[in-house]
Parts: structure tokens; sequence; C-alpha cells
């Protein structure tokens, strides 16, 4: 089975990319958001959500529901 990276809407908060890029990297997504959060809190919001919304955009959004592998 080919590993791909997608957004998982079934398991979003925003739009699933967090998700996504967690399962992809085998990461706890909490973790991952919490990350995300802080970072976007000290660069001062407009650089990493710019970047989050072009993911929106650029990674392709999971038709699998059965596809995520990754214990949550």
């Amino acid at each position: 089975m080919e590993k791909r990276l997608v957004r998982i809407p079934k398991e979003k908060i925003v739009f699933g990319i967090i998700a996504g890029i967690a399962d992809y990297y085998k990461f706890d997504r909490t973790i991952l958001r919490l990350i995300f959060t802080f970072l976007v809190l000290i660069t001062g919001f407009f650089p990493l959500v710019l970047l989050y919304i072009i993911a929106y955009f650029i990674i392709p959004v999971d038709n699998n529901p059965d596809s995520s592998n990754f214990i949550k």
C-alpha cells in the first residue's frame, strides 16, 4: 500500500491537515497540534497560517474512510 499525505476530514479540527501530517509521519495528533499552535503564536500568525491555507489547496482529501492506520 502506497503511503500518501492527505487531509483527513473526519479527524479535523479545522481542515484535517495536521491529522493528515500526523498520520503520514506516525506522530501523535494532539502533540503536533500543540506544536503548530505554539509556533503560530511565536511567529506572529502570518507565516504558518498562510502555509496552512496553501496546504489546504495542495493536499488532497482522503477519500478512503478506513485509511487512517495510526492509533488516535
